[in-house]
């Protein structure tokens, strides 16, 4: 049975039932809406649950972080942002205009709360590699999540960080596959198989179900960790 958050955040009084609303404050063409709604559960048990990471503490060395390799779709993204106190409700209503700060794409120098600009597929697994190498080196005990698509597992580039990951260890290193079908060469199972292949603690869930969510995201071992998500296209 599919269960879903009820709480809200007590810094913002938003809730899981607002999202819809916040959505829909963002208008306009170009919204890669199927890209950014199949995100929303994910992100809202990330942001909810798991992650330690607050507006207060964003600047925090020790914090965790979060990086949206899926960049093209955002709009979940923001509207989760702000449900969390990141920035303005207010905010949402300007996206994508000329002198929003909001971009079709996220940008890190622009939104609070935003670790990396992404959209250019194929970047957010080997940044979050390097960055949990460098928490490592440093001896920080923060945890790094990265998103990414189904489809975007075609670049070239994250073969070689999915490798780099298992070699090195990186137990501080959780990757979020969005499986909706969307990749052109899909075969079942084979995204689990293929972390499973190089040394991965590997979970497959409903990228719907929050209960399931929260304990593949919270799970760490002595290695690398994916949780292949399973979603819909379209959320509702």
């Amino acid at each position: 049975m599919t269960t879903i958050t009820t709480r809200t955040d007590a810094r913002t009084a938003f809730g899981y039932a607002d999202l819809p609303a916040l959505l829909s404050r963002m208008t306009g063409d170009e919204k890669h809406s199927n890209a950014a709604t199949s995100t929303l559960d994910v992100l809202w048990v990330l942001y909810n649950r798991v992650l330690r990471v607050s507006p207060q503490t964003a600047q925090d060395p020790g914090r965790d972080r979060f990086y949206l390799s899926k960049g093209h779709g955002p709009m979940a993204y923001y509207a989760i942002l702000v449900a969390h106190g990141f920035f303005p409700v207010d905010w949402l209503d300007t996206w994508a205009s000329f002198d929003s700060a909001l971009g079709f794409h996220p940008d890190r120098t622009l939104v609070p709360g935003v670790e990396i600009s992404s959209g250019s597929l194929g970047h957010g697994l080997p940044m979050a590699v390097g960055s949990a190498i460098g928490l490592r080196a440093q001896g920080l005990d923060a945890r790094v999540v990265v998103l990414v698509g189904d489809a975007e597992l075609d670049e070239g580039s994250n073969h070689e960080a999915i490798e780099v990951a298992a070699a090195f260890g990186l137990d501080n290193l959780t990757v979020v596959v969005i499986d909706n079908a969307s990749t052109s060469y899909r075969v079942p199972d084979r995204i689990a198989a293929r972390f499973a292949t190089e040394g991965w603690e590997v979970a497959s869930v409903d990228g719907r179900d929050h209960d399931q969510l929260e304990t593949a995201l919270s799970h760490r071992t002595n290695r690398p960790t994916v949780v292949v998500a399973a979603v819909e296209e379209k959320w509702s």
